[in-house]
C-alpha cells in the first residue's frame, strides 16, 4: 500500500523536528580560569574588577567557560584539569605547593596570560623557575604617578598584534622597568614596547630610559605577559581592548 503524506501533514513534520532541534548545539570552546586579588592596593583591584567583567563579556561572545576566584588553594592539579588557559590579574602563587604546582601545569601544555603585578619578582621572590618562565627579567624601576604613553608594535604580523595600528596610545598606566630586559632572551618575542619618546616618563618616580618591553612571549610555552593593569582607565581604548580579545583569544587557541 502506497502512503501519501498531506502537505499539511509534511508541514506539521517539519515544525516538529525543528522545534526540537536546539537552537545552539555547540559545546564550550574551552575553560578559562582566573586567579585575581581584592585585598591591597585600590588601583590593582579596580583593573581586576572591570578586568573580570571584560572577561566575562568575552567568554560570552566566544563561547567559552570563564570562572575567576580569589583563593590560590584552586592552583591544584585537580582544580586545573581541564582548564585551557590561566590568567593572573594582578596577583600570585603565595606558596611553595602552588608554585610547583602551577609550574607542572605549565610544564604539561597550560597556558598562561599574566596582567601587571603578577610578573612582578624581585631579590625576596626566591623563585628561579618562575624568573626563566618570564625571560629572565627581574623588576627593576617603575614611573609614578600612572600616565598614558605611546607604544610601539614590534611585529604587526603577529595574531596578538594585526588587527593594531603602527603604535599605540595606552591609556594612564604604571609602567615597569625589567633589567635585563626580556628581550635579551632568546627564546622571547616581544611584540610591543615602550616608545622612547616618552622618556623622561613619571613625576615623583622618573623613567629616564632604557628597553621597556611590555607585552611579550616566551616562545618555550604558550604564555604571555601584558605589562598593562594599573588603574581604572585601562579599558577605555578600544584599540588596546582589541589587543586584549586578541591576546585571549591567540594564547587560548594557538596549539
Amino acid at each position: 500500500m502506497r502512503l501519501i503524506l498531506q502537505p499539511s501533514f509534511l508541514f506539521l513534520l517539519c515544525f516538529l523536528f525543528l522545534a526540537a532541534t536546539p537552537t545552539d548545539s555547540r559545546q564550550p570552546a574551552f575553560r578559562v580560569l582566573t586567579f585575581y586579588t581584592d585585598r591591597g592596593e585600590p588601583d590593582h583591584i579596580a583593573f581586576a574588577n572591570q578586568a573580570l567583567s571584560f572577561v566575562a563579556n568575552f567568554a560570552q561572545r566566544e563561547h567559552f567557560v570563564f570562572t575567576s576566584t580569589t583563593n590560590w588553594e584552586d592552583m591544584d592539579a585537580e582544580k586545573l584539569k581541564g582548564v585551557r588557559l590561566v590568567v593572573w590579574l594582578n596577583d600570585f602563587p603565595k606558596t611553595q605547593q602552588q608554585r610547583d604546582n602551577f609550574q607542572r601545569y605549565m610544564e604539561n601544555g597550560g597556558r598562561w596570560l599574566g596582567f601587571h603585578v603578577s610578573a612582578y619578582n624581585d631579590a625576596d621572590t626566591r623563585w628561579p623557575w618562575f624568573l626563566a618562565f618570564l625571560g629572565g627579567g627581574v623588576f627593576y624601576a617603575n614611573n609614578w604617578p600612572p600616565l598614558p604613553a605611546k607604544l610601539i608594535v614590534d611585529d604587526p604580523s603577529h595574531p596578538v598584534t594585526r588587527r593594531l595600528s603602527a603604535s599605540l596610545d595606552s591609556p594612564a598606566n604604571e609602567w615597569y622597568l625589567w633589567k635585563p630586559s626580556p628581550r635579551l632572551n632568546k627564546d622571547v618575542k616581544v611584540l610591543l614596547t615602550l616608545a622612547p619618546e616618552n622618556y623622561p616618563i613619571g613625576l615623583k618616580d622618573t623613567l629616564t630610559g632604557g628597553d621597556l618591553p611590555v607585552v611579550w612571549t616566551n616562545t618555550r610555552y604558550r604564555m604571555l605577559y601584558i605589562n598593562m593593569g594599573h588603574g581604572d582607565k585601562i579599558f577605555s581604548s578600544a584599540q588596546q581592548n582589541r589587543l586584549f580579545a586578541d591576546a585571549m583569544s591567540w594564547i587560548a587557541r594557538t596549539k
